[in-house]
């Protein structure tokens, strides 16, 4: 199945922010791997980087098929993606961070697999992250499990691919969880009465520079916001709505 006016199988998805010494070697990895299999473009969700990032993907716009949707001003990684959702055609979406850590050598099985279900969402089983971030995970994973009974090892993971119409369906619901999206995605795409497929995927150390999210002093913060939001979802998804 294809995109009948530009032949396009799948649009992969990459949010940017102050990436430019890494995100051309990052797109031509993942171009390489993936125009082998289908015919694919890239939808680019630059969030207001402060570099030259918006200089070089314009460049690199010129050889590699590839929208760009740029941005003066910090949106944040939620808006970024969930904009890019919106400006979906291809019948699959491939959502992937582009900070290098997805092993794009992984795609060919999600592909042949696609049919399987709604949603097939990878599962990092050896993550290359701090021992902070993981025990965070792991926390936060206790919590959500409670509440949603999602059927997923992984629900934080950043290599997603999906059918066009469950992005059509949920792009305009997702942001409640500001550093934890994909957490957010997984619950709705569960509680929407999607079918969802996990597969093991190499998780790999940063392409480039260390994330500036999960600092011990934010983390206050981060619980109190994924907290509430949790309840928020769980009354916007509720099987009456």
């Amino acid at each position: 199945m294809t995109d009948s006016r530009q032949g396009f199988e799948v649009e992969v998805l990459l949010p940017v922010h102050n990436e430019a010494e890494t995100i051309e070697p990052t797109i031509r990895e993942i171009y390489e791997e993936l125009s082998k299999l289908v015919r694919m473009r890239f939808i680019m969700c630059e969030d207001g980087s402060k570099d030259n990032t918006q200089e070089v993907l314009q460049r690199v716009a010129k050889d590699i098929p590839m929208k760009l949707i740029l941005s003066k001003a910090r949106k944040g990684y939620s808006r970024a993606v969930r904009d890019g959702m919106e400006s979906l055609e291809a019948p699959y979406l491939l959502c992937i961070d582009s900070d290098g850590q997805c092993d794009p050598k992984d795609f060919p099985k999600f592909w042949e697999a696609r049919d399987s279900a709604d949603v097939l969402i990878g599962w990092r089983v050896d993550r290359a992250d701090t021992f902070l971030r993981r025990w965070l995970s792991r926390f936060f994973r206790f919590l959500y499990q409670c509440a949603f009974h999602v059927p997923i090892h992984d629900p934080s993971c950043p290599y997603v691919l999906s059918r066009k119409e469950v992005i059509v369906r949920l792009a305009g619901e997702l942001g409640e969880m500001q550093q934890g999206f994909w957490w957010e995605f997984v619950a709705r795409v569960h509680r929407r009465g999607y079918t969802m497929k996990e597969l093991p995927v190499h998780h790999r150390l940063r392409a480039g520079g260390v994330t500036q999210v999960y600092k011990f002093r934010k983390m206050p913060g981060i619980f109190i916001r994924h907290f509430f939001a949790i309840f928020k979802i769980l009354r916007q998804t509720r099987p009456d709505r």
